[in-house]
């Protein structure tokens, strides 16, 4: 957990499967602990094409059973399901907004909309992209599960501000150039 806080959360991500990754991981994690779904992380890249969109958009109901089989993941059918659907769904997003990653940065809150690092569990943004998301087919991106994306990829920086790895997020943001 240590790695995954000073290497990644927070840190904006611009790439579609990273991105894609990430949605779909948030989903699983629903009800269960972060903990749980980054130590089975290799699994779900393993099973799940590594997250590769345009390759997950082929799975059927044969891949369903065997997924609802694999011990090294969240056997949720429905959420099996969610990620094959979403998978669907970025291609078209891909398809219509050029990326993911475009599409997703528009929904970055503008300054002083969190508040208090960590007071929140959802914001005005996440209920848009959850909402917008959800007009658009995806599954299981509610508006909680909306603002853990956009903590964990970079759209927020929502580290406390004591936290040493504040700094260094807020430095990649900077320097960070976000997708068009």
């Amino acid at each position: 957990m240590l790695a995954y806080h000073d290497a990644e959360w927070g840190f904006p991500v611009g790439d579609d499967i990273r991105l894609f990754e990430k949605i779909c991981l948030e989903g699983f994690q629903s009800g269960l602990s972060w903990r749980t779904i980054l130590n089975k992380r290799d699994n779900f890249r393993k099973a799940f094409a590594g997250f590769d969109f345009h390759e997950l958009a082929q799975f059927d109901e044969h891949d369903v059973e065997r997924l609802l089989g694999d011990t090294g993941i969240i056997r949720h059918r429905g959420k099996i399901e969610a990620a094959i659907n979403n998978a669907r769904r970025a291609v078209q997003m891909q398809a219509d907004e050029g990326s993911v990653a475009a599409y997703i940065w528009r929904f970055e809150p503008g300054p002083g909309e969190i508040g208090i690092p960590q007071s929140k569990a959802q914001s005005a943004t996440s209920v848009a992209l959850s909402k917008d998301l959800r007009k658009r087919g995806w599954k299981f991106v509610g508006p909680t599960t909306a603002f853990a994306f956009m903590q964990s990829m970079g759209l927020v920086n929502d580290h406390q501000h004591e936290c040493i790895t504040r700094p260094a997020v807020e430095s990649a943001r900077r320097a960070f150039t976000r997708p068009s």
